[in-house]
C-alpha cells in the first residue's frame, strides 16, 4: 500500500473507530463513517468489503499495533515481576487513552457476526501467545513455580479484560490506570511469584548485636 493510500486507509480506520463508539456497530451506517473521514460513500468499499471488514480491520490494526508495541517494552524488562507490570500498565493506558476503541473492542465487536470475530481470532492468539511466553519465561528462571500457562493466562487476561469492561460501563468517571499496581500485586500473588533476595553489598558491616545484661565495670 502507497504512503497515500495507507493515509487514507486510517483515516478511515479512525472514523470507523469513533462511529462505532458513538452509533454502535449495528446503528451505524456506512455514510457516517465516509463522513467523519472525509471521503465520498464509494471510497470506503475501494479499501473494505462492508462495514464488516471495516470493523475486522480497526481491530487486527489496531490490537496489532499495541501487541507490537507491548511485546517491544516486554522485552526490554528483566523479571517476571516487569514483565507482569508492563502487561497491566501497556494495557490500561493504551485503553485509556483510546477510550473509543476500548468502547469498540469491549462492547461493539462482542456483539457482532461470529464471522466477524473468527478473523480476529489470530490477532488475539498472538496477545495470549505473549502472555504465555511471560509466564514460560517466569518457570524457566524459576521465579514461577511450575503452573499450568494456559490456565495463568486465562487469569491474567481475564482480569484485565473484565476491568476495561468495568471501566468502560461506569456511569461515575474514574481512570482505569489506577489499577495498575493493586492488578500487578494481584497476579504476583496468583503466580506466587518468588521474590528476588536482597543481595549484602560487599564490604558492608552487619550491625553489632547488643549483649543481654550490663557490662561489668
Amino acid at each position: 500500500m502507497d504512503v497515500q493510500r495507507e493515509i487514507k486507509f486510517q483515516r478511515i480506520l479512525d472514523a470507523a473507530i469513533e462511529a462505532f463508539a458513538e452509533s454502535g456497530f449495528h446503528q451505524c451506517q456506512v455514510n457516517k463513517i465516509a463522513r467523519l473521514a472525509g471521503v465520498a460513500d464509494g471510497t470506503i468499499y475501494l479499501y473494505f468489503k462492508s462495514k464488516e471488514d471495516v470493523l475486522i480491520r480497526v481491530f487486527q490494526d489496531r490490537m496489532g499495533k499495541f501487541i507490537t508495541g507491548m511485546s517491544r517494552e516486554l522485552s526490554q524488562c528483566k523479571t517476571t515481576e516487569a514483565r507482569l507490570r508492563t502487561i497491566v500498565r501497556t494495557h490500561f493506558s493504551y485503553m485509556e487513552e483510546n477510550r473509543s476503541v476500548a468502547i469498540v473492542t469491549q462492547l461493539e465487536l462482542r456483539q457482532s457476526d461470529p464471522r466477524v470475530r473468527l478473523p480476529i481470532n489470530s490477532t488475539v492468539s498472538d496477545y495470549f501467545n505473549l502472555i504465555e511466553g511471560v509466564i514460560q519465561q517466569g518457570i524457566d528462571c524459576g521465579e514461577v513455580p511450575k503452573i499450568d500457562k494456559r490456565i495463568a493466562r486465562q487469569l491474567i487476561f481475564g482480569a484485565l479484560d473484565e476491568a476495561t469492561s468495568d471501566w468502560v460501563m461506569a456511569r461515575s468517571p474514574r481512570t482505569l490506570i489506577s489499577g495498575i499496581e493493586p492488578m500487578t500485586a494481584l497476579f504476583k500473588s496468583a503466580l506466587r511469584l518468588k521474590e528476588e533476595p536482597k543481595k549484602i553489598k560487599r564490604g558492608a558491616v552487619e550491625p553489632k548485636r547488643e549483649e543481654d545484661g550490663n557490662a561489668d565495670s
